[in-house]
């Protein structure tokens, strides 16, 4: 049985992986000049969906609703990021951007997305965390504060290359620079 407090370390480390997921995105971002489309923003976004759910299960306890914003966010996540893997599954089409151990990086979003949602699935079959209610912030050791200051600066900064990007418009089908440094 998981008791709140191992749910409460599991959504740590689970906000932590998915920091680290947008953490890599946002690197290839600005490293690699690999800019976001429309459909990597919208995944991105999936993301941070995900990190709003963990999040909020470490700072007001474990929740089924709380594992079921996180379930919805990976599955709109993983439907988009289906989107962009049939977009270019064609034989010969290059597909969009760079790759990681040879997928790219919407492959290995819709991956992500999938183990996301199934490991919250399967984290609200163990009920006993949801028997305690603590009060808002009980457990939110230093661990845990890290782990949402972590997301919140990396969702904030993934934002604000967005708008950095898209402007106040539509978001280019096949980026090349920032509008809003132009």
């Amino acid at each position: 049985m998981i008791s709140a407090p191992v749910s409460r370390a599991l959504n740590g480390l689970g906000l932590l992986a998915v920091s680290a997921v947008l953490a890599a995105a946002f690197y290839d971002q600005l490293a690699r000049n690999e800019l976001p489309c429309p459909l990597c923003i919208l995944q991105r976004a999936g993301f941070a969906g995900v990190a709003l759910g963990l999040a909020l299960n470490l700072r007001c306890g474990p929740r089924p609703s709380h594992y079921g914003l996180a379930i919805l966010s990976a599955l709109v996540g993983g439907a988009i990021s289906t989107r962009q893997v049939l977009l270019h599954i064609m034989p010969g089409d290059a597909g969009f951007a760079g790759t990681v151990l040879g997928l790219h990086l919407y492959t290995w979003a819709l991956i992500l997305f999938v183990v996301i949602a199934a490991g919250c699935a399967l984290l609200l079959m163990f009920e006993r965390q949801f028997e305690a209610e603590p009060s808002p912030g009980a457990g939110l050791k230093a661990f845990g504060v890290a782990a949402f200051a972590i997301a919140a600066l990396l969702v904030l900064g993934n934002g604000v290359s967005t708008v950095l990007e898209c402007g106040g418009g539509l978001c280019p089908d096949d980026p090349t620079d920032y509008q809003l440094l132009r």
